[in-house]
């Protein structure tokens, strides 16, 4: 029997089991779904845990959530075609909710597709290899709990496992002897902790803008945020502000690019991720940046080098759930010989067309359509359902305007569903006010 091996449950990985348990329903016959992963439960990054550094077992927490984070998009951007929030929660809900009731939304979906029991929990995959003469691939995988190493057989693979968990940590001169809390963004789990402190953001990326945000919206006496490139440019509060890079620290002293200094408590790292595979060997791991387009990847998803093995969320992403969906949706296709894969050169002439014009890319508004294109692509050759580009596109560059109008008041906007066209209601308590992120206070009528 064929056999697929998928890495990571988070929402990516999920994906894939709801592809595979879909085409199933419809009376399709598919391979052996295996999925690894390495915490205790399903959801990926959207799994929160009070941990940081070390996990129970002395690895590295994959988890980079934290306690009040809220969508920072309009979540009618991210439903599932086949799976709306209306139909999870049993009603319309407001447009940005918090962690929890997200996580509470990507779980039901497979909850009811009844795919738990393809998923090995605590197991983290330790080495892939392809045999050659077999063509097959070798999974070595380790058991935490029992603390048991097992390699099996695959046909397939499909690396799932993200990139937003291994920290980009720059030295600055002076970190090493500052003298209150260094942090990445990844260690980031509760922005009372920074109450009454004066907060120094490193970069201008959504984690610097949101975890900036949440200090504020706690307490913190000041946000300062630094930027290497140019600034967020947003209308902030009075005690928010942006600078030039930071140059150095002396003592609690921040010395910035265009010569002025500022005393602070504790400096938050918002300096990315990798796209880190230790558990890959080099014919088959994915090199790149946070980018649009990574190289090297047909449709987006399937490895050049070996077409067997697939990569699932990738790219840099204004499209995240819906379009997990549409790559795992079209993984799932080739494997069960419903598209057949182009020649090597082909293939390689296809992804370095869309190399080029994600060069060409010059702003927000090209790159939604962008992504919006490539999700039509991919959700036309298969039976996801087909849904509404062009408006979610619409419903992103509003999303855009919302937050250079008021940053600390976009979350309190609403948008309609482009999957069952209701509109979302309001939330009852404005983002600022809004202290409790728990799925029962966000989902109370009050």
């Amino acid at each position: 029997m064929t056999r697929v091996a998928v890495i990571g449950a988070g929402p990516s990985g999920l994906a894939a089991l709801r592809a595979f348990q879909s085409a199933k329903k419809k009376g399709a016959k598919i391979p052996e779904i295996v999925c690894y992963e390495k915490q205790d439960d399903w959801g990926g990054l959207w799994k929160y845990t009070w941990r940081t550094g070390l996990d129970e077992y002395g690895e590295p927490v994959h988890c980079s959530m934290y306690r009040y984070l809220w969508s920072n998009g309009p979540k009618e951007c991210l439903e599932f075609a086949d799976y709306t929030f209306e139909e999870h929660f049993g009603k319309p809900i407001a447009s940005y909710p918090p962690r929890a009731v997200l996580w509470d939304y990507i779980v039901g979906r497979v909850k009811k597709a009844g795919v738990r029991k393809w998923i090995r929990f605590n197991t983290p995959v330790r080495m892939v290899e392809y045999d050659k003469k077999k063509k097959k691939f070798l999974v070595t995988a380790h058991n935490r709990p029992k603390d048991i190493m097992t390699t099996e057989e695959y046909d397939y693979v499909i690396c799932a496992s993200g990139h937003f968990s291994t920290p980009i940590t720059p030295f600055f001169p002076g970190l090493d002897s500052f003298n209150g809390r260094v942090l990445h963004a990844h260690d980031f789990r509760d922005a009372l902790e920074f109450k009454g402190k004066d907060v120094l953001i490193i970069g201008r990326s959504y984690s610097a803008e949101d975890i900036g945000s949440q200090c504020w919206k706690y307490g913190a006496k000041s946000v300062t945020t630094t930027y290497r490139s140019r600034p967020m440019g947003f209308k902030w509060p009075k005690n928010f502000e942006e600078r030039p890079l930071l140059q150095k620290v002396e003592g609690k002293t921040a010395y910035f690019k265009d010569g002025t200094k500022k005393d602070v408590d504790a400096i938050i790292l918002c300096t990315g991720y990798q796209h880190y595979f230790p558990y890959l060997p080099e014919e088959l791991r994915l090199k790149t940046h946070n980018r649009l387009w990574p190289e090297n990847l047909y449709k987006g998803v399937v490895w050049q080098d070996n077409p067997k093995f697939f990569y699932i969320g990738m790219q840099d992403q204004y499209y995240t759930f819906n379009m997990f969906d549409a790559q795992a949706w079209y993984v799932r296709d080739i494997i069960l010989g419903r598209i057949k894969l182009p020649k090597p050169d082909a293939m390689k002439k296809d992804w370095k067309k869309w190399l080029a014009r994600e060069k060409k890319l010059a702003g927000p508004e090209q790159d939604i359509k962008f992504q919006g294109d490539y999700v039509k692509e991919l959700i036309d050759a298969t039976d996801y359902p087909s849904f509404d580009i062009e408006g979610v596109n619409k419903t992103f560059l509003v999303w855009e305007h919302h937050k250079a109008e008021d940053i600390m008041g976009f979350r309190n906007n609403s948008y309609r569903s482009l999957m069952t066209g209701t509109m979302s209601p309001k939330h009852h308590t404005p983002w600022k006010d809004a202290l409790d992120d728990s799925l029962e206070a966000y989902l109370a009528n009050k």
